[in-house]
């Protein structure tokens, strides 16, 4: 399930999102790295900034989503997508995988919005995977037959790694992560929800 076989080839083909959100973050992290583009301008219009969202500039919520503030921090979330994205886009297809990852990300950054100060800005996709980290957690929970006991022990176990990671590290968004967390578990329980 979290151990990839396909070729390059196969995983555009199997996994569109998944490719998709991974171009989006390579392309633009190589906008804000290349000597002839001013990498500025690209965090200056599209990087959460909760002073400019409350202002009006409303896109903030969704685009940092895709910005990453270096190397090791594209490579990191890309890698987590590529390991834990994959089963839940086969899962889930393709729509509806996408609409997870980005409400997740919303949530955590609506949090991020309502917790931290006017002045705090924060790029990073890291929101929606622990939304994907929660809504595995919500198959656990309500649909526990749906993984395997191993992939069980995988998910239960990257996820108290990342949480505990979340504390140590420094310079993390420890809202978006929680909150995206929250909010991936709340999207999968919504259908089994008792009326």
């Amino acid at each position: 399930m979290f151990t990839r076989t396909e070729n390059f080839r196969e995983f555009i083909r199997y996994y569109p999102i998944i490719s998709s959100i991974i171009a989006i973050h390579l392309v633009l992290y190589l906008f804000t790295v290349l000597p002839f583009f001013p990498n500025y301008w690209i965090f200056a219009n599209f990087s959460g900034v909760n002073l400019y969202i409350m202002e009006g500039e409303v896109w903030r919520l969704l685009t940092p989503i895709f910005l990453h503030s270096d190397f090791t921090h594209v490579l990191f979330n890309s890698f987590s997508l590529i390991l834990f994205g994959p089963a839940l886009e086969r899962l889930l297809g393709s729509g509806k995988f996408l609409f997870i990852y980005l409400a997740s990300g919303l949530i955590a950054n609506i949090a991020t919005l309502i917790i931290e100060p006017l002045t705090y800005t924060h790029v990073g996709s890291s929101g929606s995977i622990f939304g994907l980290f929660g809504f595995y957690i919500s198959i656990l929970a309500f649909r526990r037959n749906t993984l395997s006991q191993q992939n069980s022990q995988i998910i239960l176990i990257i996820c108290a790694l990342s949480l505990i990671m979340t504390f140590i590290q420094p310079n993390i968004n420890i809202t978006a992560h929680i909150f995206g967390l929250v909010g991936g578990f709340i999207l999968g329980a919504i259908p089994y929800r008792k009326e």
